[in-house]
């Protein structure tokens, strides 16, 4: 097997040397991130129905969706939805197989409301959610590639495309990162009900300085009154200054745009703007490594969504940030980014070029190198951690 792999050093400053450095997370219940997350559970939906079915994953993809804001009237104590949330499922899928008809628009409903009932706590899937799919038949060309991996041959790249990594987190990322998942946690949604899942974090570093703005929206029947909801911000904001993960150069601003005077706060029925007027779309939030990192390897895929298997949008991203991590965290170079790209029609595991660039002084090339090669030849096999949801697409 050919493999193409670039070694060499990491030489541009890494965004912690530099004086300003920003990073961003959407969180679980940001209208972007749903979409991902939808996309995503169709895709394993669809796998494993496969699996069941015809005893391999068939061809997929289900990567575009689109959400389309309601309308709403919060209020103190608790309001009401005018309006449902509508989302747009588009794609395409194996729909029939030896003269049966599949029930492909089924399992992506049913695999999109479990989502939403499971992750979103306050939304009423059956009154307050509209779901439209339109996943359609898969071009025979790309079935053609994909047909290798049910008689037990390397899957053909299905897209010519490039995949980015990179690791570890520095502390701007780090902090981003557990904020959001902080305010997540079943720990604070139980001590602090009000706070829902639409949680946005924007982190600005400034020299040592680290400056967090942090958007929550809040659920109105845990919500009596302004009071009420001052008080309650407050608390949000002392609990967050009292993680281990928080430094004393850091400063929370949260629901910047309130306006107590004019009783203006980000108060929802549902705990996401999305009921509200705000869209979202597959590929628009987090990489897949949670984050959006401009001052770090990124690429514009979306990977939610795009089947596991020969979809190189997917697989590659995937692969640079456990390459990444497995360099380091194996101790064989202090900081490590990795660019990989395909060819459509080639073997998955066979890329046009693995350029894998580290830091270190004494960073050890030929144990990298074997790892690479090692992983490339296990490509083939990451479905399985995909499907069995070890990954984290957004």
């Amino acid at each position: 097997m050919k493999k193409n792999i670039l070694i060499s050093p990491l030489k541009a400053n890494l965004p912690y040397e530099q004086d300003i450095e920003i990073v961003e997370k959407k969180g679980l219940g940001h209208p972007d991130t749903i979409c991902d997350f939808i996309a995503e559970e169709i895709s394993i939906a669809l796998s494993k129905y496969y699996i069941d079915e015809f005893g391999s994953i068939m061809h997929h993809n289900v990567d575009k969706a689109l959400l389309i804001g309601g309308m709403a009237e919060p209020s103190y104590n608790g309001g009401r939805i005018t309006k449902p949330i509508e989302i747009v499922i588009a794609g395409r899928a194996i729909k029939e197989k030896g003269g049966k008809k599949l029930p492909i628009e089924e399992i992506a409903e049913q695999a999109a409301k479990k989502f939403l009932s499971r992750q979103i706590k306050h939304l009423n899937v059956e009154s307050q959610i509209v779901i439209n799919s339109k996943i359609g038949p898969g071009s025979g060309e790309l079935i053609e590639l994909f047909s290798r991996f049910s008689k037990g041959e390397v899957p053909l790249s299905n897209d010519t495309s490039a995949g980015a990594g990179f690791y570890p987190l520095d502390t701007l990322e780090k902090t981003v990162y557990e904020t959001e998942k902080f305010l997540n946690s079943p720990e604070v949604k139980r001590i602090y009900p009000f706070v829902g899942e639409d949680v946005k974090v924007m982190g600005i570093r400034n020299k040592e300085e680290i400056r967090l703005t942090v958007a929550i929206a809040t659920v109105d029947r845990y919500i009596s009154s302004l009071e009420d909801y001052i008080y309650k911000i407050k608390n949000v904001r002392e609990i967050l200054l009292e993680q281990e993960w928080v430094g004393s150069n850091m400063k929370f601003d949260i629901n910047t745009a309130d306006s107590y005077e004019r009783e203006s706060i980000y108060l929802t029925v549902t705990g996401t703007s999305a009921e509200g007027g705000d869209d979202g779309q597959v590929g628009r939030g987090n990489r897949a490594n949670g984050l959006i990192t401009p001052y770090r390897p990124m690429t514009l895929e979306a990977v939610a969504g795009k089947n596991p298997i020969s979809h190189v949008g997917k697989i590659y991203n995937l692969f640079a940030i456990d390459l990444c991590k497995k360099v380091v965290e194996g101790q064989y170079a202090q900081e490590a980014y990795a660019y990989i790209v395909s060819q459509i029609g080639k073997p998955i595991n066979e890329p046009l070029v693995l350029d894998i660039q580290v830091k270190g002084k004494d960073f050890n090339g030929k144990a990298i190198r074997r790892i690479a090669e090692e992983m490339l030849d296990e490509m083939p096999y990451m479905w399985k951690k995909t499907i069995d949801r070890q990954y984290e697409i957004a």
